[in-house]
């Protein structure tokens, strides 16, 4: 396999671990609804498919009365607001994983299922913006991963083929996403995989920090 022309990388798991911030935030959501709080393992295993995905699967776990989610999903979106990085952190080789990128000359995107405000946001604060040429969020086309269409958007934005734009990600989804698309995979070990081993997953590597990209960049 060549070296990728660009990259396209998740988010949450993959650059920031934000289960911190979730946890926070539907704690908030819940207890103005009156609701019980979810367990931190719960929400692990059900982040990843995006915002309305978590607070409908969130409220059902609760035992939460039809019709909750409008109401549920903006007290959600006001909180995620304030909270938004608070406890959040950047894991260990990210940003030396970036600058290697970079180096290399190769335009790089963040493709999220989180709304693409919020992650922009999130980028700011975590000082990690300036890396990206673009920032695309699951409110920027009309389907979200594991559906491969944003890959193929993200790729015609960077101007660069499919099979030649590398997808880096933590879980079943971006992987999905990225074999529809046709992208080559990169997948990271540390993140949420909805409670599967991520390593069990076909891909280009399977690597424990993103700076270990290097190696395969350079192949």
């Amino acid at each position: 396999m060549s070296r990728p022309q660009a990259v396209i990388l998740d988010l949450d798991g993959t650059l920031v671990d934000t289960l911190g911030d979730f946890v926070a935030v539907l704690g908030l959501t819940l207890a103005d609804l009156g609701l019980p709080e979810v367990g931190r393992d719960f929400v692990e295993r059900t982040i990843g498919r995006g915002g309305e995905h978590l607070v409908r699967q969130t409220l059902a776990h609760a035992g939460a009365k039809p019709g909750l989610f409008d109401h549920a999903w903006s007290l959600y979106q006001a909180h995620y607001a304030d909270v938004n990085g608070a406890h959040a952190t950047v894991y260990p080789g990210v940003v030396e994983g970036l600058e290697v990128l970079r180096e290399l000359q190769l335009p790089l995107a963040v493709l999220t299922n989180k709304p693409a405000a919020p992650a922009r946001e999130l980028l700011k604060r975590k000082g990690l913006a300036s890396h990206f040429r673009h920032v695309f969020g699951g409110d920027d086309f009309p389907r979200k991963k594991p559906d491969p269409l944003p890959l193929l958007k993200t790729c015609e934005a960077l101007g660069t083929a499919p099979s030649a734009t590398w997808m880096v990600g933590d879980s079943r989804n971006d992987a999905e996403a990225a074999r529809g698309a046709g992208c080559p995979v990169v997948l990271m070990t540390y993140g949420y995989n909805h409670g599967e081993d991520v390593r069990a997953i076909p891909a280009r590597a399977h690597l424990d920090r993103l700076d270990a990209i290097s190696a395969c960049v350079r192949a």
